[in-house]
């Protein structure tokens, strides 16, 4: 990626978590491309909630995957999501938190800026990156 990325809120877009590595290139980032057809650009802090409704549509993010070199994800984790994923959480309103910052702006193609805040974390209360 050549281009520096921009997140939801028109600043550049800073790194979700490295311990979950996540992002849809494995690079700590919400980056996507082309290639990214699920929109992996929405950093979330996961919640017991949304990772057992998760878990309940077929996409189990929790349970250890060796073989992915997947640790699974424990609540408080910070993780790139789908933003269809997202945007579905919040209709059954069990939407994780928000880190706007991390953000990809392309995420505005699927969920509307004022959900996005409307979930976000004040800045200051992000827990700290291991």
């Amino acid at each position: 990626m050549m281009d520096i990325s921009v997140n939801v809120m028109g600043g550049p877009l800073e790194p979700c978590s490295m311990t979950p590595l996540t992002g849809f290139y494995r690079n700590g980032c919400c980056d996507t491309g082309p290639e990214d057809r699920g929109s992996h650009t929405v950093c979330v802090i996961v919640t017991a909630e949304f990772l057992a409704m998760s878990k309940y549509l077929g996409n189990d993010l929790s349970t250890p995957r060796p073989e992915y070199h997947f640790a699974g994800l424990n609540p408080g984790d910070r993780w790139c999501l789908c933003a269809a994923r997202f945007l579905q959480a919040a209709q059954e309103m069990a939407a994780p938190k928000v880190v706007l910052a991390s953000t990809h702006e392309r995420a505005l193609e699927i969920v509307p800026l004022e959900l996005l805040k409307a979930h976000s974390v004040p800045t200051g209360f992000l827990p700290k990156e291991e």
